[in-house]
């Protein structure tokens, strides 16, 4: 089952510290491809495989974001006793807090919870809705990357890469959030300073869901910051991932 559910970028029994990733809406592991060469050699790096792409396109898509917590968390299994740190952006900063809190609920709450341009669960009212016509995703995903927007003008690739896009869109527009409890691991929170998605100062609000300590880095950029600031985003990482060891 955790084959199924986690990519091992960079792993064996012999890393002490681990980096869980987990990626934005419509994301697939390759998101986090390049970031073993930028991270400490003593750290393994794990990506999160959602279903329904890569080698899970036959996988039915999760009912519900809290579903989704649910079978990732039973899926680390016995890893959730090891050092791990998760890392999540957008999307997947929703998808790690939940992990970390169903883990923190079961006596293995994370080392660190890492999350990027996303707001805290008690601050998504008034949130953007997601738009629901292909097109009008497809729209939507290309003004916040327009190095999507061949993918989505060759018909195969548009036909493989839409219809999970198109899951966790509903998923994020069924997920309310609201008040959840303090996890004891410290947050860090990363955004880039031009995402209209989220503020420096919404991203602040994650601070009240952690009974530790609270830092926020703002780096140069847009909602997908973390491509242009991946150097900056890493080293910024490797001194989390250190400070999780001690």
């Amino acid at each position: 089952m955790r084959e199924r559910w986690i990519r091992r970028l960079r792993d064996d029994d012999g890393y002490g510290t681990k980096l869980v990733c987990f990626a934005h809406a419509g994301g697939w592991t390759t998101a986090f491809s390049t970031w073993p060469r930028g991270l400490p050699p003593d750290v393994g790096v794990l990506a999160v495989k959602y279903p329904g792409r890569e080698d899970r396109l036959g996988d039915p898509f999760p009912s519900a974001l809290e579903t989704l917590a649910d079978d990732i968390g039973e899926a680390l299994g016995d890893l959730a006793t090891r050092r791990l740190v998760f890392f999540g952006h957008s999307m997947g900063a929703s998808v790690a807090h939940e992990v970390a809190l169903r883990l923190h609920r079961q006596g293995n709450a994370p080392a660190a919870l890492c999350v990027s341009g996303r707001r805290p669960p008690h601050a998504l009212e008034g949130r953007r809705t997601y738009p629901g016509t292909d097109d009008e995703i497809v729209a939507d995903v290309v003004r916040f990357d327009r190095s999507r927007a061949a993918v989505f003008a060759d018909p195969g690739l548009r036909e493989l890469v839409l219809p999970p896009i198109r899951a966790d869109y509903q998923l994020l527009d069924a997920y309310s959030g609201g008040d959840r409890p303090p996890l004891d691991c410290p947050v860090y929170a990363y955004t880039g300073a031009d995402d209209p998605e989220v503020t420096p100062e919404q991203m602040r609000g994650w601070a009240g869901l952690t009974r530790s300590a609270f830092r926020l880095r703002v780096l140069p950029g847009g909602h997908f910051y973390l491509r242009g600031e991946e150097a900056a985003l890493l080293a910024d990482l490797s001194d989390v991932l250190h400070v999780s060891e001690r």
